[in-house]
């Protein structure tokens, strides 16, 4: 039973940062739309919000919520998990995640409301908070407690400058 619900919490876990990943890449695109003639401009935008709306109460709530609930499942099924080190870690991050989470829905109303200003630049950086945020929790989870903290956070504040670097070199190849 442990094993089918790990698989499951997986899947989720996969389709949140799916969708978290494409929301803010068409929060991107939207912010971009701005920059095109007004007609052009008025199509692209409708499309978008469709687009990000579709997405944020199809995919990645749902995905978040079955993330959540089999999470809790798999701690009420072995509740030593929650005494680990490695979990308090994987927790935090979790928190953060999900901070990460209620700034994207606070980005969606701003785009669906039309009264947003967000730089498509400002966005690609928010873009790779997920990414970061992944990457450490994978990390957490599978390393447990072989884990060396320092080692790893150094890793994690390398893996975020060469994030930035990659959205400024892509600005520049851009133009």
């Amino acid at each position: 039973m442990l094993l089918y619900l790990k698989a499951t919490h997986i899947v989720f876990v996969v389709s949140w940062f799916a969708g978290l990943f494409y929301l803010v890449r068409l929060f991107i695109y939207h912010a971009e739309a701005d920059e095109k003639e007004e007609a052009e401009k008025q199509i692209l935008q409708k499309q978008f919000k469709v687009m990000e709306n579709r997405l944020w109460k199809i995919i990645t709530v749902p995905a978040m919520i079955l993330t959540l609930a089999t999470g809790i499942w798999m701690g009420v099924l072995v509740p030593a998990y929650f005494t680990q080190p490695w979990m308090h870690f994987k927790l935090l991050f979790i928190v953060i995640l999900l901070l990460y989470n209620l700034r994207c829905w606070m980005f969606l109303r701003k785009f669906q409301s039309g009264s947003t200003t967000y730089s498509p630049k400002m966005l690609r950086l928010w873009n790779e908070g997920a990414t970061v945020l992944l990457v450490a929790i994978v990390f957490v989870v599978v390393l447990k407690d072989s884990l060396n903290w320092v080692w790893g956070l150094a890793g994690l504040l390398v893996l975020g400058l060469l994030l930035m670097a990659g959205v400024r070199a892509y600005r520049v190849l851009r133009k």
